[in-house]
């Protein structure tokens, strides 16, 4: 792999899974511990209608799934606040129709000749440096703001009701935490695409939380484990001229279950000492 770093695109692809990594690292710590999966899913897939926007009307990509992708994530979370017991049929139907927006779109774009496949599954190889400049900024923002915001999110993560009796707007803080996990998304498209983003938001949290006692641990140790995920299924699509975005994939749920079989040995084990002490 190293050898290959002399080709500028796979020093583009090493810096967007690092940009990548540390943003899923975060966020997805947050969307973990707030139990906030299949939310994000519906927005990581309706922001599909964004990227169809965008193309249809000859904006930047990263300005028409990034309004849309929010504009989305804003009407989840209130329907989420307000009617919680329907909140996933909603976004159901939003996850559904954002997809079918954005192919019509697609479908009617004069001259259309976007690779729909880079967009859903994903095409690190191909990130060009202005696409950096943008992931970076972003990536910048969303930090500076939730460390900004850290104590508040801590608060609300794990106990509710404690962070309203002490003063914290949970309601504002929680459309917040969604607007970011829309950007998010549009941020890791390139990276892993639409249809896997979910899973490299998700995977590194779990397995972290299990090794971590603060949230600020959890954070740290999930942008590592997405920074290793990120570079052995960049180093195996490269080897192996394998789609980037399924290899990386493939690398974090080898992760995945490879932690639960551990837990697993570990349990037996303990089970096995207790069992031999009280014999």
């Amino acid at each position: 792999m190293i050898d290959a770093l002399q080709f500028e695109f796979i020093r583009n692809a090493l810096l967007a899974g690092l940009l990548a990594s540390i943003i899923c690292g975060v966020v997805g710590t947050l969307i973990v511990v707030n139990r906030l999966v299949f939310l994000s899913g519906g927005i990581a897939h309706s922001a599909y209608g964004g990227i169809g926007l965008a193309f249809f009307m000859g904006w930047p990509y990263m300005l028409g799934a990034t309004s849309f992708a929010f504009a989305s994530s804003m009407v989840m979370a209130a329907v989420s606040l307000k009617s919680k017991q329907r909140a996933d049929t909603i976004i159901g139907v939003m996850w559904s129709v954002g997809m079918a927006t954005g192919i019509l779109l697609l479908d009617m774009t004069p001259g259309y000749n976007v690779d729909l496949m880079s967009y859903l599954f994903g095409s690190i190889l191909s990130v060009p440096g202005s696409e950096l400049i943008s992931m970076g900024g972003l990536t910048a923002a969303i930090l500076l703001l939730i460390f900004f915001f850290y104590d508040d999110l801590l608060a609300m993560s794990y106990d509710e009701e404690f962070a309203q009796v002490r003063g914290v707007a949970v309601r504002r803080l929680y459309f917040m935490l969604i607007g970011t996990v829309a950007v998010t998304v549009v941020i890791v498209v390139q990276v892993v695409g639409l249809i896997l983003v979910i899973a490299l938001l998700t995977i590194p949290p779990y397995i972290a939380e299990k090794y971590t006692k603060s949230l600020l641990q959890m954070m740290m140790l999930s942008c590592l484990l997405g920074m290793g995920f990120i570079a052995a299924g960049l180093w195996g699509a490269y080897r192996y001229d394998l789609t980037s975005g399924a290899a990386i994939i493939f690398v974090a749920g080898a992760g995945f279950f490879l932690s639960l079989f551990v837990d697993k040995m570990v349990s037996m084990r303990k089970k096995r000492l207790w069992l031999k002490a009280h014999e």
